[in-house]
């Protein structure tokens, strides 16, 4: 299942958040109070006194975006061709039932791109191009429908 849009800040939002810490900077060069800094710029006193430390020691460029926390392992080149593998499901790969598993897919890669990562490596690189989780809706194969109505019926009212 895909989100609408994938996980993390995008481009634009950084340098939204970029700008607004080189307008504190500029306030800091003025000798303004962090309360009026944060008041006026809609953040918090907290985050206006972390960026009046790095600006600070490292002045206008400590404030700069450092950009995404971490590259992604696959390029979106690579990520293209590994949602086709997806899409052809296990069982071409060589599974026996059609389950995506984040170890199936650590798999996948690994023998695709000879890329060896984590499961949680994985799961992020999923997040980010906008995959969620999914689980199976299960039923035990013999389930009685008519013997579960009657112990709704007749048995779960006098255990109440």
């Amino acid at each position: 299942m895909r989100y609408a849009q994938g996980g993390g800040l995008t481009v634009e939002r950084r340098r939204f958040r970029e700008r607004i810490r080189y307008e504190a900077g500029e306030r800091f060069g003025r000798g303004e109070r962090t309360a009026a800094i944060a008041k006026d710029l809609r953040v918090s006193e907290r985050s206006v006194e972390r960026w009046r430390r790095a600006w600070r020691e490292g002045g206008t460029a400590a404030l700069a975006s450092a950009g995404p926390p971490k590259l992604p392992k696959l390029p979106d080149d690579q990520f293209a061709e590994l949602e086709k593998e997806l899409a052809l499901g296990p069982a071409v790969h060589g599974w026996e039932d059609q389950r995506w598993t984040l170890a199936r897919i650590r798999a996948l890669i690994a023998w695709k791109f000879s890329l060896d990562c984590s499961s949680a490596a994985v799961w992020r690189l999923l997040h980010r191009h906008g995959w969620s989780w999914q689980c199976p809706a299960r039923r035990a194969l013999e389930r009685d429908e008519a013997a579960v109505g009657l112990w709704k019926k007749d048995v779960w009212p006098q255990a109440e």
